[in-house]
């Protein structure tokens, strides 16, 4: 078993990202409705997406467009890239914890409500 553990350990040090990235966890939009803005985006331009999210009345927009300048500067302060040649080369909206809340129903009874979050990850890469 450890030495499985060990092989697990070294694939990931090979596979490490040397991509920037970044990510946002525990967001109160529903991943269903956050994903018809994370499909405009997904290998886009840097400038062309931001753009497109600072443009998009959505709830999410914001939030993405915060998450993709974190990963920007990730690129530009950490890594030394050139911020002109970055393309977004994936980008995630998955589903977080639900949040179960109940309201009051007819003749004594409850229906559940089912609040739910997101997770979003980021990848940069320059073309």
């Amino acid at each position: 078993m450890a030495s499985n553990t060990s092989k697990k350990g070294e694939l990931h040090k090979v596979r490490d990202e040397k991509r920037p990235h970044a990510s946002v966890k525990h967001i109160r939009i529903s991943p269903r409705k956050a994903k018809l803005i994370v499909d405009q985006v997904r290998g886009k331009d840097l400038d062309e997406a931001l753009a497109i999210l600072r443009l998009t009345p959505h709830a999410a927009s914001p939030v993405l467009f915060k998450l993709i300048e974190s990963a920007a500067a990730n690129a530009v302060n950490n890594l030394e890239m050139d911020r002109d040649s970055l393309y977004i080369a994936e980008i995630y909206a998955n589903p977080g914890p639900t949040l179960k809340r109940f309201r009051p129903k007819a003749r004594g009874s409850a229906s559940q409500i089912l609040r739910r979050t997101s997770h979003f990850s980021v990848v940069l890469d320059k073309r």
